[in-house]
């Protein structure tokens, strides 16, 4: 089955039992691929609509910093809630063991020595942990890696 059809179904099951933090994050889901694929006049696949959820996530969990900031905290209980949905469909992310062996073994193979290497680490693992890890990890495992 596909990530927008589980959506779909998701969506359905949410509605009725009236779990409104779950139908407000899948809806907010769906309207971000539909945005995407009017704009753009394509059909998404599952590592599209990952993607999406991922922004979706880093999104909220930029709000919810500056929602702490001004002392809102029932808008960060929100923000909390609704990225706790999104990630019930993201892919299983990646202990910082698994981590940490797959960057080894990328920056043997780039031959990484020091820090001013890092972008070319980075480059390889980005795309070989994309939806398992996101950037921020991948990078500050990187820098702990090449010290």
């Amino acid at each position: 089955m596909s990530l927008k059809q589980q959506l779909k179904d998701d969506l359905k099951v949410a509605m009725r039992e009236k779990n409104i933090v779950k139908r407000d994050s899948i809806r907010a889901i769906n309207t971000m691929i539909k945005q995407i694929e009017v704009d753009e006049r394509k059909d998404l696949n599952d590592e599209d609509v990952i993607k999406l959820i991922q922004k979706g996530i880093k999104q909220r969990e930029e709000s919810i910093s500056q929602y702490k900031e001004a002392g809102r905290d029932e808008l960060v209980e929100k923000e909390q809630g609704q990225i706790d949905i999104f990630q019930e469909y993201m892919p299983k992310q990646l202990s910082n063991e698994e981590l940490e062996a797959g960057l080894k073994e990328i920056i043997a193979a780039v031959n990484a020595q020091t820090m001013k290497d890092i972008g070319k680490v980075m480059g390889q693992a980005t795309k070989k942990f994309a939806g398992v890890a996101d950037g921020k990890r991948i990078n500050e495992m990187t820098k702990k890696i090449l010290g």
